[in-house]
């Protein structure tokens, strides 16, 4: 791959091991994009990718956003991810996740692991008996899902303040998409303020479920995007901020748990334009890794959800950076990440 360097160069990445170990087929990437403000942290992903060059792609992608993620959060932790390149369907995996196990292992600390897309608690645990470096843990932080939906509800409470000079929700109308464990939760936080609900999911079960529990409106998956409404709170899946969606949508703000909600940049350009307030999707949804933060620092539930809570406020200063220097809110987004990680860059090379 003749372009590996200059990929690395391009987010200044620190670090990116290659592991391949042939008795399982095990084929590993761990990128390490920042460890300014602690040890790289972020989730195995286990997927079969078309080619290694787009697994590389993916982890390097992932890893910088994890480092935003945590920065922003107040967190101190670096960013970090890892791939597994496959089929996550396999039964065999012991051996696979022991072997990645292993890899982050020979790493000495700089990068601990949790679960992502095709991974889940059982594979955590085969890595843990190979490395310490891994959370997500049986028995432990358990479900992130009532944390991160804490979060993204306090996200939007800080838009409808920025928005309408009140963060009060009842009687607004919100359109949610996904009712995964996420959209469940923010649909009964949002339901016990009086808000009303209008809903979509794929899966007709998690939609029935919200509607019996919450008295939420249903529509098809392609028909959210033009209901009338408040507050469209993507939950589900990414780059649902595009060309097509953005003719469609009747909102004021956008404020949801889903990652990487924009398809390109210029959409987060777009949506300014066309007057809508944008939540950037890693700040609001950094409940999660806040719950993941919890579980190695040993938090109670009560001070990991009051973590949450302050996305409240860090909402409200992306949009004073946005306004002072005249820039879209997800490029906001990321000069409060790169103020802190520089800030705390100089304190540590004052002690060195």
């Amino acid at each position: 791959m003749t372009d590996l360097f200059p990929l690395l160069a391009e987010h200044d990445h620190e670090q990116v091991s290659c592991w391949y170990e042939p008795s399982s087929g095990y084929r590993g990437i761990i990128a390490i994009h920042d460890t300014t403000l602690g040890p790289a942290m972020g989730g195995t992903r286990f997927w079969s990718y078309a080619s290694d060059r787009e697994a590389l792609i993916d982890a390097l992608r992932l890893s910088r956003s994890m480092t935003y993620k945590a920065a922003v959060a107040g967190l101190n932790l670096g960013g970090g991810k890892s791939v597994i390149i496959g089929d996550n369907k396999t039964t065999r995996r012991e051996a696979i996740f022991r072997a990645h196990g292993r890899h982050i292992e020979s790493l000495g600390g700089r990068y601990i692991t949790a679960e992502d897309v095709g991974t889940g608690p059982a594979d955590m645990e085969f890595i843990r008996a190979e490395t310490q470096h891994v959370t997500g843990l049986m028995g432990k932080s358990g479900d992130p899902s009532p944390v991160t939906a804490y979060g993204v509800y306090r996200g939007i409470k800080a838009c409808a303040k920025h928005r309408y000079g009140s963060d009060g929700l009842s009687g607004k109308t919100v359109t949610v998409q996904g009712c995964g464990h996420v959209g469940y939760f923010l649909c009964k936080l949002l339901f016990e303020e009086g808000a009303k609900l209008i809903v979509t999911d794929i899966d007709p079960q998690r939609v029935k479920a919200v509607v019996q529990d919450f008295r939420a409106s249903a529509v098809a998956p392609d028909q959210i995007y033009g209901q009338p409404a408040d507050i469209f709170a993507p939950c589900a899946l990414g780059a649902v901020i595009n060309d097509e969606t953005l003719k469609q949508l009747k909102v004021d703000i956008i404020a949801g748990g889903a990652n990487n909600q924009l398809a390109e940049d210029r959409h987060g350009v777009q949506v300014e334009e066309q007057g809508m307030v944008y939540a950037p999707d890693y700040v609001i949804n950094g409940g999660g890794l806040i719950n993941v933060n919890a579980e190695l620092h040993g938090w109670s539930l009560e001070r990991a959800r009051n973590k949450a809570g302050e996305i409240y406020d860090t909402i409200l200063r992306v949009f004073e950076i946005a306004t002072e220097e005249r820039i879209p809110s997800y490029q906001a987004a990321d000069r409060l990440a790169q103020h802190r990680i520089a800030a705390i860059a100089k304190v540590r090379q004052n002690f060195v």
